[in-house]
């Protein structure tokens, strides 16, 4: 996690998961210093593409980075402090709950 900003009462972290082959970018919501939750932008492989054409991951960050605040501002607003995840997919998008998945991933 690298960048820090503040929302309403929460610090938020974000970055790319360190070493990850696979596009995952996490916000690490926090709350008087103690971890509320995380959300996570992940695209897919095969959805990359359509985010940059080179499918260089600090170029997709850099491009997106916006609407993706306004994602995690919208769950912060709504008081929804599950860990979730926007899912890009060729087909599409969907958000999900990160612990119901199979593979379950993580910031760290």
């Amino acid at each position: 996690m690298q960048p820090k900003w503040t929302y309403k009462d929460h610090e938020i972290e974000e970055g790319l998961k360190p070493g990850s082959k696979t596009f995952r970018y996490f916000f690490k919501i926090l709350e008087g210093g103690e971890k509320k939750c995380n959300f996570c932008v992940w695209i897919v492989d095969d959805a990359l593409a359509r985010f940059d054409s080179s499918k260089k991951f600090d170029a997709i960050v850099d491009s997106h980075k916006v609407r993706w605040h306004q994602w995690v501002k919208e769950k912060i607003d709504q008081g929804d402090f599950r860990n979730r995840a926007l899912k890009f997919e060729k087909t599409g998008q969907k958000e999900i709950n990160l612990s119901d998945m199979a593979d379950h991933i993580t910031p760290d």
